[in-house]
Order: structure tokens, then sequence, then C-alpha cells
């Protein structure tokens, strides 16, 4: 499939209605802001009755504009700009005229300090110009004629029409920036009114209350003005503080990008407006590859500095009423709305895979942290209303499933593809079983016996998880336990196991029988800061030694976030639990972490151990690993023992312990019991020798 440009995505929406909008409001609001001054100018009229309250009024909002520039770092804040109560407070005293010349005075100065552009400060000029040119239609309506001596003059009845005229000039300024947004979002004016008005109507009734009281004193006593100063400064910072808590609510703190929340907001609002009308909303949904190498490796303000970059980077690569959240870490999305009306499914998906494939090559491009240059790949999942889903979350939760798929096969993009999707109905409802089935007790443990291969002594038991589901008979742990890794119910998974554990291993210590019990955990239960502290719980509640208990990990704990890894593993070790490094050889990183984490334990995968006599070289790993192991003071527990000849040529290289089907299979607890009994594991007992171990092995499994 071809590579699509911006260009061709642009075609599909543009915000002509904005351009439109903004550049008639510009055009008519400088035409009756410019005009009437230079008519008045040519007939020897000064357009600007030179009083002492108008220069004072024009210092104030002069400094007005460079306050708000400075401290508005760039965003607008409706309705919070303090000089709106100064200027309609000079309306009522001059006129419109004079009061839409001074609010140009904050907008330009703030503009220029801003470095806005000019169309944006036209702009802002026309549709205050337009707003007070309401509020005087409507003071003149109700007969009431701006002057110092009106203004003077002022009585409580007039207060519900000069109430009237600010509500007119408020309503058409708000009006016009809600317009403009909503044609440059390309959404709808209604959902900004809904979500704005309140705090609209506070902060425009505020400034608006304090207008008349301005008039009076600018017409009595302009000197004292500047008194208002304070509470202007109070109304304005207390605006802020609302505006930043609502900006923060919906905005990623580090990049400035809508959040998870906003982008749901934004992508609910576009799917309305496109099922109404037959038309596409592409979700992509964007991951880096290796990102807390540059956090591991350059520091978290590296890696900070790299998502400000990124994030800015697909701002350039989008439509205006696109949006780019960041949903943390290194996930970002992009909701595209308004894939045209006109376009058929395969067109837009062609549409959305080349900017997809845009994303993924802009970001491949070098990017400039001081003086490293960091290379950064991406991959990125597609997901299509109504192709796909018919809700946002539904987009959202199919446009993760195609990110993976294009992580895991390194194609960079892909398009969710329900065929390929490994979260079925099927997992889902499995998952659901699943949870049902801890809340009941339903999964059980078996355990398998390791034996000590020096004198055929039990070593231990290694508990192994098994469900069999109502209905669909025994589940393989495989699919559930990965299941359970997938969808985030590992932890539950990973509690409930050292619980049963712990309460079998306090049965048996009641019986006599003195064994320690083994259980896996995965990279996920590491993390956890607090997963050593419900450790010590459970030891604590069922009366447990931490000798008794030990945890086997594999090496995938130790690629991921080996700091926080390193951490939990310290914090077991001190707590006196055990450790072991289960299915040792099959990765790339054991021997260089071998030495700098705190296990006791490594066990040698069974792939090793099932041609240990038919295949020298394995034969050469497996002894190789008992040397390494040995010389670091470790112990070797090899995994898979199925015959006896296996059993004599690991005794021979010095392995320590065995487990495996020649033994024994994995038990359900009361015939574990029974066999632990049976071969010596009793406080009284006297162990069993390995050929009889066998013989009652064979016993076991006939």
């Amino acid at each position: 499939m071809g590579r699509i440009g911006r260009t061709d995505l642009s075609r599909l929406a543009r915000p002509r209605a904005f351009f439109i909008h903004t550049g008639l409001v510009a055009l008519v609001g400088v035409f009756a802001l410019v005009v009437p001054p230079t008519i008045a100018l040519a007939d020897g009229h000064c357009p600007v009755p030179l009083t002492p309250g108008v220069w004072i009024m024009l210092a104030l909002v002069s400094i007005d504009g460079v306050y708000t520039a400075l401290t508005r770092r760039g965003l607008y804040i409706p309705g919070a700009m303090p000089s709106i109560a100064i200027t309609f407070g000079l309306l009522l005293v001059h006129g419109w005229q004079v009061a839409a010349l001074w609010q140009a005075v904050p907008v330009l100065v703030s503009g220029l300090l801003r470095g806005d552009s000019w169309w944006r400060v036209g702009y802002t000029m026309g549709h205050y110009v337009l707003a007070f040119i309401a509020a005087d239609v409507v003071l003149g309506l109700f007969g009431i004629e701006p002057g110092p001596d009106e203004a003077r003059g002022l009585s409580v009845v007039d207060f519900p029409v000069v109430a009237l005229a600010g509500l007119a000039m408020a309503a058409v300024s708000q009006m016009s920036g809600w317009l403009a947004r909503a044609s440059w979002r390309g959404t709808s004016v209604f959902t900004l009114v809904r979500a704005e008005l309140r705090q609209r109507v506070v902060s425009h009734g505020a400034l608006i209350g304090l207008s008349p009281l301005i008039a009076v004193v600018a017409a009595e006593q302009p000197w004292l003005l500047p008194l208002f100063v304070v509470p202007l400064h109070t109304l304005y910072r207390s605006t802020m503080v609302r505006f930043d808590r609502e900006q923060e609510s919906r905005h990623d703190a580090l990049t400035g990008l809508p959040n998870r929340r906003l982008l749901l907001e934004r992508g609910e609002e576009a799917l309305g407006r496109a099922g109404g009308r037959g038309g596409r909303v592409a979700l992509l949904l964007l991951d880096l590859h290796r990102f807390h190498e540059v956090n591991d490796t350059l520091g978290h303000v590296a890696g900070d500095r790299l998502l400000q970059q990124v994030g800015a980077r697909l701002e350039t690569l989008v439509r205006p009423g696109d949006t780019v959240a960041r949903l943390g870490g290194d996930e970002f999305a992009l909701l595209l709305p308004g894939l045209d009306m006109g376009a058929d499914r395969q067109t837009a998906q062609e549409v959305v895979l080349g900017l997809a494939h845009r994303i993924v090559d802009r970001l491949g491009e070098p990017f400039d942290l001081d003086e490293l240059t960091l290379d950064v790949e991406a991959s990125v999942g597609v997901a299509i209303f109504p192709d796909h889903a018919s809700d946002v979350l539904g987009l959202l939760q199919f446009a993760d499933v195609a990110m993976y798929l294009a992580k895991r096969s390194r194609s960079g993009v892909e398009l969710y593809d329900d065929s390929r999707d490994v979260n079925t109905r099927d997992k889902l409802l499995l998952l659901g079983d699943l949870r049902r089935a801890l809340d009941n007790h339903e999964v059980e443990l078996h355990y398998q016996p390791k034996i000590r291969l020096a004198d055929g002594r039990v070593d231990g038991c290694e508990a192994l998880v098994r469900w069999r589901h109502p209905t669909r008979g025994q589940v393989s742990p495989e699919e559930f336990v990965l299941l359970a890794e997938q969808t985030g119910l590992m932890p539950r998974l990973t509690r409930y196991v050292v619980d049963v554990a712990l309460d079998q291993v306090a049965r048996w210590h009641a019986e006599g029988i003195d064994v320690p019990v083994a259980v896996n955990i995965s990279a996920r239960d590491i993390h956890v800061p607090s997963f050593a502290d419900s450790v010590a719980a459970g030891l604590h509640e069922h009366g447990v030694s931490a000798g008794a208990l030990q945890l086997e990990i594999t090496e995938r704990v130790l690629l991921e976030e080996p700091q926080r890894a390193a951490e939990s593993l310290d914090a077991l070790r001190r707590l006196g639990v055990r450790l072991s490094l289960d299915d040792f050889g099959t990765g790339y990183s054991s021997l260089v972490h071998l030495r700098h984490i705190p296990v006791s334990e490594i066990k040698i995968d069974r792939s090793f151990v099932a041609r240990l006599t038919m295949n020298e070289e394995d034969a050469a790993i497996v002894c190789s690993i008992v040397q390494l192991a040995h010389s670091l003071g470790l112990r070797v527990v090899a995994e898979g023992v199925e015959d006896e000849a296996t059993y004599q040529r690991l005794r021979e290289l010095g392995c320590d312990a065995a487990q495996g089907w020649l033994m024994s299979k994995a038990l359900p607890s009361d015939e574990a019991t029974a066999w632990l009994l049976r071969h010596g594991a009793g406080a009284h007992a006297t162990p069993a020798a390995p050929t009889e171990i066998h013989h009652h092995r064979r016993a076991d499994v006939s």
C-alpha cells in the first residue's frame, strides 16, 4: 500500500469555516475600529477625549497587556483579561469607539510579546470591537447614551440595563471564540458551550460587575482608578488557577498534550458526529521502542525531553482539529475525526495508513539532545470507526492490539485485523471465568517433588498451578497464565498461588513434613514495589518461616527495569526468602547478572536436560553451567528428568538436585502429602534410595 503524505490527509477535511469566520471578524472589527477615528481626525476632531481618567485607563490596560502576556505562557484564558472591566467601564463613560481603541492596546501588546500571528491579533481585536458594539446597541435600546454625565447619574434602576449590555458584550465575544475554536477542531459549538459556559459566566460576571463602579470613579475621581488594580489582579489570578486546574485535568503535564481523559471526550464527540453522517474516525496508537534504555542510560531528564520532542513532531504531521495525546510513558495516540463522508473504506484506510507510515518515518529521523543524537523506532496500530469498533474504548483497545502486533512483527504499522487478535471474545470470557475461579478458590496447586542427587532425599517441591474449567475441562497453564500476564491479572494470581502454597506448607509442618515449596513469579510481580511486603504478610499470617518459601524468577525479570527488579529482589533476600533463577540457559543475560542478583539456585532448562545423554554439546553446556554455578556458590537443579540414564549422568556432572517424571509428576496436595511421607519427607522417616524413588514413581503413574 502506497504511503500518502500530509497533503492527502488534509484534503479530507480542511477548516475552511475557521478561516472564513476569523477573517470576517477581523475585517469587520478592524474596519469598525479604524474608520470612525480616521473620519473624525479628517474632520478635525479628536476621537478620544483626553481627560485624566482616559490616560490613566490607557496606562492600566497597557500594563494588563504586558502582565497577561508574561503570565499566560502563550495561552488565552477566555474571559479573564482584566482590561475588559476597565474598557467596559470606559464604554459607559465615552462610548464603544474609545473602549474599542483602548482594548486594542492590551491585545496588541500581549500579541506582540507572545509572537502571535497578525491574523490572530486582528481577529482578537475584531471580536472585541463587535462585542463593544453589541453592548452599545443594548444601552441605546434602553435610552442610555454613554457619557460622563450619564455615568455619574447611574442609579440602581440602570444596573439591569448595564448588566444586560455586559451580557451582550460577553455573549458576542464568547460565541465568536467558540465558533472559531469549534471550526478549527471540527467539533460542535454546543459541546464547547456545555463544557465552558459556567466558568465563562463566572469570570465575565465578576468583571462586568466592577465596570459600573469603574465608570463612576472615572467620571468623578479618576485618580482613584489605580485602586482597582488589586481586585482585578486577584480576580485574574483566581481565574488563572481555575483555568490551570482544568488544563491539568485534561492535559499531560510534561508535553502539554491532551491526556487520556480529553482524548476520550473528543473521541466520543467525533464518533457522535461521524455516526450521524456516515463518516469515519481513525485512532492511531503509537509506542516507542526501548524507551526505558534512554531513561536508564541518560537519565529521566533526557527521557522527558525526548518525549517532548516526539509530541512536537507528531503535532506537525496532523491537521487542525486532529488530536495528538500522550497516554502515559512512551505511548501516544492520534485521533483523526472527519475522514470525509465521500471516502470509501479502502480510501480512508489508505490515507490513515499513509499517515501512520509517515509518522514512523518522521520519528525515525534523529533527535538532538544537547550533544547527543538519538535514533528512535516506533510502532503504530490503527483502528477505524465504524469498521472496527463502535465506541472510543473499542477503538483504543483494537488500536492497542494492532500496535503490539506491529511491535512483535517489527512491521512498523498495522491495521487492526480481528483474525489476528489474540484478545478474542472467548479469551475475554475465559478471563472473567478465571477471576471467578480465584474468588471461589477453584484454582488448585499441584506439587512436583525435587530430589537431591547425592543421597536421594526429598529436596523440596515446586508448586504448579492447575485449573479445571467447569465446561472446558482442564485449561492449559500456559494459556491462562499468559492471559493473566497480558491483562494485568497476574499479580492477583500470584498472590493467590503464594497464599495457597504457604497454607500447604503450614499443613505439612503440622503433619511433620518439613520441605520448602517453590512458587513461580513473573516480572510484573517483581516490579510491584509492595511485593516483598505482601510476601512477608503471608508468611506471618500462616506462621511459616521465610526459609520454607522459594520464589522462582526468569531472566525476563532482569531485562525489564533491572534497577527496580534488583531493589525488590534485595528486599526478598533480606526477608529470608530463597530465590531461584528458572529456565537458565534459554536467555542471553544470565552471565552478566548472575553475580549481581541474590539468587541461591539456578534451574537448568529441560531443553538441555532432555538431550543430555544423546548430545555431547548439551552435556558440555550442562557441565559448564554446574561448574559456573558452584564457583559462585549456587546450587543447580535440573528440570525435566525422565529416565534413569539422565538421572545418573546429572549425578556424575555434580548437579545438586533434579525434578521430573522419573521421580514423580506434579501431584494434587493430598497425593503429594502421601508421596512425601512414603519417600522419607516425614520428621522421623528414613530417606528412600534413588532406585526406590524410581520404583515408586512407576507405581504412581501407572
